[in-house]
Formats: C-alpha cells, sequence, structure tokens
C-alpha cells in the first residue's frame, strides 16, 4: 500500500474513531518516559508479551479440552483423555499445550522479577501507590488463574494438589467446612470441581485480569514511570512543557522493548523445545497419570510459583489440632504485599541512595523467598520444618520491620535529575545472582 492510500485510509479511521488517535498519543509517543530505564524496566512489556500468549494458545487449547471427570470407554477421566488427544492427535497441538504450561512457569518468572524491581527502586512510594495495589491485585489474580488451570489436566497432581489446597480453607474456624464444600461445588474435588475452575479459569478471571492490568497502566500513565534514581521527571520541564529527563514511548522505548521480547522469545523457544518440562518443575512426573481418587501420591506439592508460601504454611505447627494458622500466614505472607507504600517511611525511593539496613535486609529477603521456594518443592522432615521456620521469620521481618529500619536508616539524598546507568546498577545486579546462586546451593545441601 502506497503512502497516500495509507495516509486516506488512517484519515477516513481517525474521521470516524478520533480517539483513537488521541489515545495513541497520550499513552505511546507523547507519553514520555524516563531516559535512564535500564534492563530491570523490560518486564513490564514482557508480561504483557506472556499475557498474549497464554491467551492465545488457551483458546486454541480449550476448542479440544472437555472439562469432564467421568470416564471414558478406555476407563480413563474424559479430561484426562482430551489433553492425551491434545497431546498427541491435534495438529500442532503439542506445541500450543507445551506453549500454555511454559507460558504459565515464564509468566510468574517475569512477574517475579517485575515486582523485584519494583521493590528494589521504589515504585510502590508516592504517588504510585494505587500503580502498585493494582498489580498486586494482578499477582493474586494470576495466582488464581495458575491455581484452577493447574486442575485442568486431571492427572495426579493436579488433583492431590488442588485437594490439599481446597481443604485448607476447611480449616478455617465456623465458616472453614462450608468455604471448602463451596468452592468445590461438592463434598471432594470432582467433576463439578473441574467445570467449575475451567468456567473461572477461561473466563472469569482473564476478564478480571485484563481489567486490571488496563488499570494498571492507565494509573501508571497517569502518574508518569518510576526510574533507577527515583527522580520525579515532571518537576522539570521546558518552555513546551516536555520532561527535560523524558523521551517519547514511542519509538524510543518501543524499539528497545521489540528488541528484548525477541531475545526472551529465544529462551520460550529453546524452553519450549528443549525442556518443556524443566526436569519436573514446570509439568511434574505424577501429573502424565490420570487422576485417581483411591491413590495418593508420594509427594504432593504445588508448581515451583507456589512453593515459597506453600513452605511458609507448612512451617508453621498445628494449634490445638487446627491448621487455621499455616493458612492464616500463607495468607499474610501475600497479603503484605500491596501493603508496602505504607510500611516504607523512608524519603528515598531508589536502592542507590538507600541507606545499609534496607540494602542487608533485602539480601536476606531474596534469600529466604528462595529457600522457601526450595523447601516448599520436596517433601517436610524436621530439619527443613526448623530451616523453614526460620527463612519464613525473615520474610515476615522484612514487612513488619520496615517501619523501623526504614526510618532509622543513613539513606543518601537522590539528585535533582536523572542519571545514567551507574556501576552499582551494575553491583545490585551481580549481588542479585550471587544471592541467587548461594542461596539455592546452600538449601539444596541441607535439604
Amino acid at each position: 500500500m502506497s503512502d497516500s492510500k495509507l495516509k486516506a485510509v488512517l484519515g477516513w479511521v481517525d474521521a470516524r474513531f478520533p480517539s483513537m488517535k488521541a489515545m495513541f498519543k497520550e499513552h505511546m509517543s507523547e507519553y514520555y518516559a524516563p531516559k535512564n530505564f535500564n534492563i530491570w524496566y523490560f518486564f513490564g512489556s514482557l508480561a504483557m508479551l506472556v499475557l498474549v500468549i497464554q491467551i492465545v494458545s488457551g483458546i486454541f487449547l480449550t476448542m479440544n479440552y472437555k472439562p469432564d471427570g467421568t470416564l471414558n470407554a478406555a476407563g480413563l477421566p474424559v479430561a484426562f483423555a482430551s489433553v492425551e488427544y491434545i497431546m498427541r492427535d491435534v495438529a500442532g497441538g503439542w506445541i500450543i499445550r507445551y506453549m500454555h504450561s511454559t507460558g504459565a512457569s515464564m509468566f510468574f518468572v517475569v512477574i517475579y522479577l517485575h515486582m523485584f524491581r519494583g521493590l528494589i527502586y521504589g515504585s510502590y512510594k508516592n504517588p504510585r501507590e494505587l500503580v502498585w495495589i493494582f498489580g498486586s491485585m494482578i499477582f493474586l489474580c494470576l495466582m488464581a488463574e495458575a491455581f484452577m488451570g493447574y486442575l485442568l489436566p486431571w492427572g495426579q497432581m493436579s488433583f492431590w494438589g488442588a485437594q490439599v489446597i481446597v481443604n485448607l480453607f476447611g480449616s478455617i474456624p465456623v465458616i472453614g467446612p462450608d468455604l471448602a464444600v463451596w468452592i468445590r461445588g461438592d463434598f471432594n474435588v470432582s467433576d463439578i470441581t473441574l467445570n467449575r475452575f475451567f468456567a473461572l479459569h477461561v473466563i472469569a478471571i482473564p476478564l478480571v485480569l485484563i481489567g486490571l492490568v488496563v488499570a494498571h497502566i492507565l494509573a501508571l500513565h497517569d502518574v508518569g514511570s518510576n526510574n533507577p534514581d527515583g527522580v520525579e521527571i515532571k518537576k522539570l520541564k521546558d518552555e513546551n512543557g516536555i520532561p527535560l529527563d523524558g523521551v517519547p514511548f514511542h519509538p524510543y522505548y518501543t524499539v528497545h522493548d521489540i528488541m528484548v521480547c525477541v531475545m526472551f522469545l529465544i529462551v520460550f523457544s529453546f524452553i519450549l523445545f528443549f525442556l518443556p518440562e524443566m526436569g519436573g518443575y514446570f509439568l511434574e512426573a505424577p501429573n502424565f497419570d490420570p487422576a485417581d481418587p483411591m491413590k495418593t501420591p508420594a509427594h504432593i506439592a504445588p508448581v515451583w510459583y507456589f512453593t515459597p508460601f506453600y513452605a511458609i504454611l507448612r512451617a508453621v505447627p498445628s494449634f490445638l489440632g487446627t491448621q487455621v494458622w499455616g493458612v492464616l500466614a500463607m495468607g499474610a505472607a501475600v497479603l503484605l504485599i500491596p501493603a508496602l507504600p505504607w510500611l516504607d517511611r523512608s524519603p528515598v525511593k531508589s536502592i542507590r541512595y538507600r541507606g545499609p539496613y534496607f540494602k542487608v535486609m533485602l539480601v536476606l529477603f531474596v534469600a529466604s523467598f528462595i529457600g522457601l521456594g526450595i523447601l516448599g518443592a520436596v517433601p517436610s522432615t524436621n530439619t527443613r520444618t526448623v530451616v523453614a521456620q526460620v527463612l519464613s521469620i525473615i520474610y515476615f521481618v522484612f514487612f513488619l520491620a520496615m517501619p523501623f529500619y526504614t526510618k532509622i536508616d543513613k539513606d543518601g539524598k537522590p539528585p535533582k535529575r536523572v542519571t545514567m546507568s551507574t556501576l552499582k546498577d551494575k553491583i545490585i545486579f551481580v549481588v542479585l545472582v550471587v544471592v541467587t546462586l548461594v542461596a539455592a546451593v546452600i538449601f539444596t545441601k541441607i535439604i
């Protein structure tokens, strides 16, 4: 199409849909982002990419999947057999299924790194509290979406994992038993539960999730993006009202994001074709066996992205014959995340200018989160329980003691204008990698 014809088409559309051009200007070509973004600021765009992958692959999966827990003529649950049918008989079905299962894990990898970036650069602080709250709600929706989707293959780990998690709600005093029955739709995980979770996984939660993503982006663009210095670029503008330290998101960051998306898709494709099960962490071996209510797997554990919170649940001993305290601790571990804007009393946003107390606590927090993730994936022993209890305490101290150590911390003075990438950013990245590797090695040796 020639330029003149393209302009004519765009002019025709603009005359009938002028708000589309206005939205493009507001959120892309005339939205000014800080010019000092580093690699940590790519994970928001990657999260959008993975969301699209999940939606598209999920649509194709629903064309052949049947949410039916009854047995077919071969003695297999219909839901399990439909997944096998997708993997073996549907043209390209195997890659679509692996794309969806791998995408679920990659979604949480990206989201955890995106949240960590907000943590180190103070993206939850004034004036972005609502942006952080919307992001925390997205995280909660993703957890619900992943949990309900995990039941759908109707394998052994799907069935018994759902049975264990839903039964936890039954430990809540007074309303617990009725709540568990209400969630399942039956007295045990059954065909009714499968249909219920399928409807929520495919329709209800995605609609809420997309709405929250839109709200998250709108709230972000209203107050403007944070940056590695924690400097508000809207405070310094030229005579035309353009931030001195800002650049238009399009084309500058759209080009950068496309480049990073291509690199991500290379890694994603490698996992998809060579390591789709990731040694049993993305897809567990028991889930390749059909669900059997009469046969319990030797070890029941959630998928890796839930294991830190599952380890906190198991670390809390039952008291007076009830597990409600563990359930409350697990819930509190998640619900403390949106409270960060009010727990942090430091006037400084970025870790570049934070004092030593915050940096030490952050390193301990990362180590505890990784350790809990490893411990939650393996069977519990006395030694592992003690280690998990210590790590759970560190996890909660990071949040609950934050009003104290951030208030007395010896923070530096941020600059008045943004600065480009510094040695400190590289040191932070290296320290994070080292802490991750060391924590993984230590806790692997312990277990």
